[in-house]
């Protein structure tokens, strides 16, 4: 069985290449609105509207989805540990504090490597900051089944 940090790992790749696709349709509209007056000018300004792309990409889906096109590919979910939302989806605080580190990809090897020395392998430290986890679809519906009993298929 593959453990959940690899398929973390896996969900933000196939995440990277959709940011990555959204970033080329944005920027060949640019290009075609932009075309008369320069070809490189909207090159300039991808570096500054990659992280705000790939941050509204991931605060936006994680909050109102609880999960991105890769984690939803690889059955991952993102649930809030805090004790008054426990088990839900996480706020918008929430979701703009675990992904602050997603703007370029350098900090997020910080984020990891700080996260694996100061507590679990599957965790980061902006996850642990905002208090939610990434956790396994399948996992979070045995968890409401053993915690409500109407839930299960074997109650007749």
């Amino acid at each position: 069985m593959v453990s959940v940090f690899k398929k973390r790992v896996l969900a933000y790749i196939a995440d990277y290449f959709v940011v990555s696709a959204i970033m080329w349709i944005i920027a060949e509209l640019l290009y075609l609105i932009v075309f008369p007056f320069s070809a490189f000018f909207v090159y300039e300004y991808m570096i500054i509207l990659a992280p705000i792309i790939g941050l509204a990409y991931f605060i936006l889906l994680e909050k109102k989805l609880g999960t991105t096109v890769g984690k939803h590919l690889l059955f991952l979910k993102v649930l809030s540990t805090d004790s008054y939302n426990y088990n839900n989806k996480i706020s918008y605080k929430q979701s703009v504090i675990r992904n602050l580190s997603k703007i370029y990809w350098i900090p997020i090897i910080f984020d990891i490597l700080i996260g694996r020395f100061t507590g679990s392998s599957n965790e980061r430290i902006l996850g642990r900051l905002s208090h939610s986890e990434v956790v396994l679809e399948d996992m979070e519906y045995s968890n409401k089944v053993s915690l409500n009993p109407e839930l299960s298929e074997d109650n007749d």
